[in-house]
């Protein structure tokens, strides 16, 4: 953990530094900042830690928090530690990138539009410079964080006479990041704005510049500000209430309309400085201002109390009300205030836009809507936002209105100063002011690559940590999922049990959707010129067939969304129908539709592609259909489970059970089946994921049942997503007669020694004293079993051995392929049927 000694004032890359270090890197900051652009910053590398940042400050316990809390200035609430907690949140921070960078991920280059190859990605605008006020906790520290986002350099200039909260806070930000990559982002400088030199020393290789603060603070940083270089205001507004005849004579709108001058003493920019009326006349005017003063003074003083007014704030104060009283005697204002001087509402027939001196003081002046445009648009550099009251009608008329005058935000009377998570600031999205939009066009040789940096490097993800977790500890989780995160309900199919629940948000579902769209690509569908079949089941809230209509609808290809269903001759006629070329579906549905209706099929010839899931097909199924039906393209849609989402996907030079990882999404581990140790390369054990771009739960370390192996070496596809094998599941192996057997081995010995094309299902029982294993294959592919029955007792030596010692009858039965049992939610065939007692 990266140590704060206080006596030093500035932070740099991870360390603190005083004075004179801080001058001499200064001089070398363009080469510093070229250094660090040249490896980019993870956007899962960031968001996971904020989060941890997020969770230590929420925790009144935490040392974190504790270290933090004695940097606040003096008098600042300690509520505001539990503030930053919120916005640093995972769930905020990638609603936040959503929104205004479209994914959770906007820096990869990935196919807009998937029928084209152009890549497009949101790129780091370089290095940011950021000038914070002196008077906002929170806004230096969050400016930064919002230039990481974007993927930037970051250096802040605080004020001279700050605190060192913010270096502080954002050392502990980096030390959260075990790859340092954050603190290579982040400089943080403590000087007065006397010291122009530094000022410009950090300006001078900016490529953005964000500077908050009012006209003149804006000015002395734009001197700076070199030519070509994006200046990024964020300075003071004025906003406003309008209030319609209706309104302004309702109770409830003038106390809304108090709560909202009241609230931090009119310090946010979102304030009401100004009332406006729907009138012309000067009477309504003095009348509203009479009853509004009345609804001002009862109410409470500030609590806390509110801090003084400078003398320079105490004078624009007294002499903006001496003026307003003295204009009485022109009749152009009336002035009502307190005795105390704590609020003054001042009456001003005249419409123009007018500044308040804050602290409680407010203008009440008529503005027909007729003129709403004419007067504001004078003003439309400062105008923020508007607070409406009035009819729906109105509200909905009056809101184009204000916009069309230059304001950015329409509020209702008493929440004016509220917001939402994601909200734009002063009319544009932050984010998308510290970034660049980057395209890339690519030729036909690219149509199966989906993000062009699979290609040029691995995915870095954080390294799992924690317990191992079952599906019963997951099930348990999904009790505990907050209600905004549980807005889709998925059920397994129940192939290796009882059906498990799966809850997603929609912006959970929605990456892995786009994620699964990109294997999709990878694996050579084209949505540009191919016919999709979606035969997957539905219903039940089982997902394959939304999910996979989802997927299609990223890609827009072309669908037909059939889904699978008993009446073979109907769905066959609408493919002829229709012209499908490519089915997607589960391997047995598909195989016992093609075979119900191959002369039909055969006949048409149109079907080219096959992309399957939740199950396998053979090497010999695969042969099967290419010469059967002239199907060319026989590949694995994803591999995935219904609570993590999809967890690979195949490409064109994929074969088998072998698949890439999703690595955006996940990380693997591959533990021992007798221990939970990592096995070495390439052997077999445990497929263990632990999912980090999840917003709604955290399902780390997940076993999920599968076997598999690691696949060694750079795929020849070029991409550096890892690659493994799938191996089957731990559900295929069983223990009979003493000895442990498994389902793939009576399939590969079915395929290689018998040459059987069908499915095969095992049936564990009890007979007399014995264990029976019974085999059942498809009667149309294998009407003689005994030559399946000698493939499997010579290729299988401890099934021999079993045998032989009369610890177990083994027999083979041809039936009928609909007769074999299957899963009734998804069509799965179930691999081993155990019905011992």
């Amino acid at each position: 953990m990266t140590t704060h000694p206080t006596a030093e004032p500035h932070y740099w890359q991870g360390a603190f530094i005083g004075d004179e270090e801080a001058a001499r890197r200064l001089a070398s900051l363009p080469a510093t900042v070229e250094a660090v652009l040249a490896t980019p910053l993870e956007t899962e590398t960031l968001l996971g830690a904020c989060d941890a940042l997020s969770a230590a400050l929420i925790d009144p316990a935490h040392p974190v928090r504790a270290r933090l809390a004695r940097h606040l200035p003096e008098g600042e609430d300690p509520a505001v530690l539990t503030e930053l907690a919120t916005f640093l949140g995972r769930r905020e921070l990638t609603r936040k990138l959503r929104r205004e960078l479209g994914s959770t991920a906007p820096g990869r280059l990935g196919r807009p539009d998937a029928r084209e190859t152009v890549y497009e990605a949101w790129a780091p605008v370089g290095l940011v410079a950021h000038v914070a006020p002196g008077n906002a906790t929170t806004v230096a520290p969050l400016s930064v964080v919002e230039g990481l986002l974007a993927g930037n350099v970051n250096i802040l200039k605080t004020s001279g006479g700050d605190t060192l909260f913010t270096q502080v806070l954002l050392a502990e930000l980096a030390a959260l990041d075990p790859t340092g990559a954050v603190a290579e982002r982040v400089v943080v400088l403590r000087f007065p704005s006397s010291r122009q030199e530094w000022l410009r020393l950090m300006c001078a290789p900016a490529d953005a510049v964000a500077v908050w603060g009012g006209e003149s603070a804006v000015e002395g940083v734009a001197a700076h500000v070199p030519p070509g270089c994006r200046l990024v205001e964020w300075g003071h507004r004025i906003s406003f209430a309008y209030l319609t005849r209706d309104a302004w004579q309702d109770e409830a709108a003038l106390d809304a309309l108090a709560a909202d001058v009241c609230r931090f003493e009119q310090q946010a920019c979102s304030s009401p400085q100004v009332v406006y009326l729907d009138t012309e006349e000067a009477r309504d005017v003095f009348a509203f201002a009479e009853r509004f003063a009345a609804v001002l003074a009862a109410r409470p003083a500030a609590a806390p109390p509110a801090e003084a007014p400078d003398p320079a704030e105490e004078a624009e104060v007294t002499t903006t009300e001496l003026v307003a009283r003295l204009e009485e005697h022109l009749g152009l204002t009336r002035v009502f205030a307190a005795a105390d001087g704590s609020w003054r509402v001042m009456a001003d027939t005249r419409p123009a836009l007018t500044a308040s001196p804050l602290h409680r003081s407010v203008w009440i002046k008529p503005l027909p809507r007729k003129k709403l445009i004419t007067t504001l648009r004078p003003m439309r550099r400062y105008l923020q936002t508007v607070g409406l009251a009035g009819r729906r009608t109105d509200i909905a008329e009056l809101s184009r209105t204000v916009l069309a005058a230059g304001a950015t935000r329409v509020t209702p009377v008493g929440a004016m100063l509220d917001g939402y998570s994601g909200e734009p600031h002063d009319g544009v999205y932050a984010l998308q002011r510290y970034s660049r939009r980057v395209a890339v066009q690519a030729d036909a040789r690219f149509a199966t690559t989906a993000c062009l940096d699979d290609l040029a490097r691995a995915v870095a993800a954080p390294a799992p940590a924690g317990p191992l977790l079952g599906k019963d500890e997951v099930q348990e989780r999904n009790l505990r999922v907050a209600p905004a995160d549980a807005e889709l309900y998925f059920r397994s199919g129940g192939s290796t049990g009882t059906p498990a629940l799966s809850l997603f948000s929609y912006d959970d579902y929605d990456t892995q959707m786009h994620a699964a769209a990109r294997g999709l690509l990878a694996a050579g569908y084209d949505p540009a010129a191919d016919r999709t079949a979606n035969l997957f089941y539905c219903g039940g809230m089982y997902g394959s067939f939304i999910s996979f209509f989802s997927v299609l609808e990223r890609l827009g290809g072309v669908q037909l969304p059939l889904a699978a269903g008993p009446d073979h001759e109907a769905t066959a006629q609408a493919l002829v129908a229709h012209r499908a070329d490519t089915l997607f579906g589960m391997p047995s549905y598909l195989w016992q539709l093609l075979h119900a209706q191959a002369d039909t099929l055969r006949a048409y010839g149109g079907i080219r592609k096959i992309f399957y899931g939740g199950e396998h097909f053979t090497a010999a199924q695969r042969q099967a259909l290419q010469e059967t039906f002239g199907i060319e393209t026989i590949r694995s849609i994803t591999y995935g489970s219904t609570d993590l989402g999809p967890l690979g996907y195949q490409c064109t030079e994929s074969s088998g059970g072998v698949h890439h990882l999703h690595a955006d999404l996940h990380g693997l581990e591959i533990l021992a089946l007798d221990a939970d140790r990592p096995v070495a390369p390439g052997e077999t054990g445990r497929l263990v994921f632990t999912t980090h771009a999840r917003r709604g739960q955290d399902l780390g370390r997940y076993v999920i049942g599968d076997l598999g192996r690691s696949v060694p070496g750079r795929c020849a596809c070029g991409s550096h997503a890892p690659r493994f094998e799938l191996l089957g599941r731990l559900g295929d192996v069983m223990r009979v007669a003493t000895y442990l057997l498994n389902h793939r081995r009576f399939v590969t010995l079915a395929e290689e020694r018998a040459g059987y094309r069908g499915e095969l299902q095992i049936v564990l029982s009890t007979h007399a004293a014995r264990e029976r294993l019974t085999v059942r294959v498809e009667h149309a592919a294998a009407p003689d079993t005994e030559p399946l029955r000698a493939a499997f007792l010579a290729g299988y030596p401890e099934l021999r051995t079993a045998v032989e010692e009369r610890l177990l009858d083994l027999a083979v039965e041809a039936v009928d392929g609909a007769s074999l049992e299957r899963v009734a939610t998804s069509g799965k065939l179930r691999s081993v049927v155990d019905v011992r007692r």
